[in-house]
């Protein structure tokens, strides 16, 4: 069954993760920097809950490689983990300040081919970072022909993302949070909405590395829970700004309140969530969100 394979990879996730926290017990060599998706993935696995948790556990790994003039370079991998990882391949990029923009996208596109190769359904963080461990070094000094690559190719083939996070917490009252949502959501070039009350609601949508930047700035202010629920990749082939403009389903990011009740006035009415949500073509979100139909 679904929930079985969902436990079993869970367990094979925290006994990898635990085996590389006994190996590089040092914050410098391994960290995890999704506490809370390390949690939910524990919960999983201890109560035996059939629930994905919301959001991949995310980890840095940081390898010392020698360079052929004996000097030492630093290359940090940042990963994620697929909640069907080991089934599917973990999520790796590479990086160091002495790549330059090609070399990094090279180096990157042979390590997921070393792994497509080599990683057939086992955990195989190991072999990546000794992978990396190995080679990366040999790609600092790679001069890119013109005849590989040049520096524009690299850009053409990076392909741009555009992403759609789900954020959910559970309330958003204080002022100064609900205008940090919105001034940061300006300043990325973010849209979406917020939804204020209990339980609070955030949705943004833009570029991927915007969107990842308002989520690094959101979960460091203090929150009773804050997660991901949902999140959505769509990659773009040209990235121009015509095509993220036609991605979006929400012009502007605004705080929506919907009829507030309650004691506060602080709960707001998920009838009309729905219907605003339905509006946006986004209805099957509500679901997510809050685990019933909405009608």
């Amino acid at each position: 069954t679904t929930k079985m394979d969902n436990q079993k990879e869970a367990e094979i996730q925290i006994s990898e993760l635990d085996l590389l926290s006994s190996m590089f017990p040092s914050e410098e060599e391994f960290v995890v920097t999704d506490q809370l998706a390390l949690a939910e993935l524990k919960h999983c696995v201890e109560n035996e809950s059939a629930e994905v948790p919301s959001s991949k556990v995310q980890f840095i790994l940081n390898v010392k490689a020698e360079m052929p003039n004996t000097s030492m370079v630093e290359f940090s991998m940042a990963c994620a983990l697929p909640f069907k990882y080991p089934t599917v391949l973990p999520e790796i990029t590479v990086r160091s300040s002495l790549l330059s923009r090609s070399q990094q996208i090279l180096l990157n596109s042979d390590l997921k081919e070393y792994m497509m190769q080599n990683c057939n359904g086992e955990p195989c963080m190991l072999s990546a970072r000794e992978w990396v461990k190995d080679h990366a070094a040999a790609y600092i000094d790679k001069e890119l022909s013109s005849s590989s690559m040049t520096a524009s190719d690299a850009m053409q083939s990076e392909v741009t993302m555009f992403t759609r996070l789900w954020i959910y917490s559970h309330h958003i009252y204080n002022k100064q949070k609900r205008k940090n949502i919105i001034d940061w959501a300006k300043e990325l070039s973010l849209s979406g909405f917020c939804m204020p009350g209990k339980p609070g609601v955030v949705c943004i949508e833009g570029l991927q590395s915007s969107c990842e930047e308002f989520w690094s700035r959101i979960r460091r202010l203090t929150w009773k829970r804050i997660l991901i629920r949902h999140r959505e990749d769509v990659s773009l082939e040209g990235g121009g700004h015509a095509e993220i403009q036609n991605q979006r389903k929400f012009p502007t990011l605004e705080e929506k309140c919907f009829d507030a009740h309650g004691a506060r006035g602080n709960h707001m009415d998920l009838g009309q969530l729905y219907h605003f949500l339905e509006e946006k073509g986004c209805a099957d979100i509500f679901q997510m969100y809050f685990g019933v139909q909405g009608h």
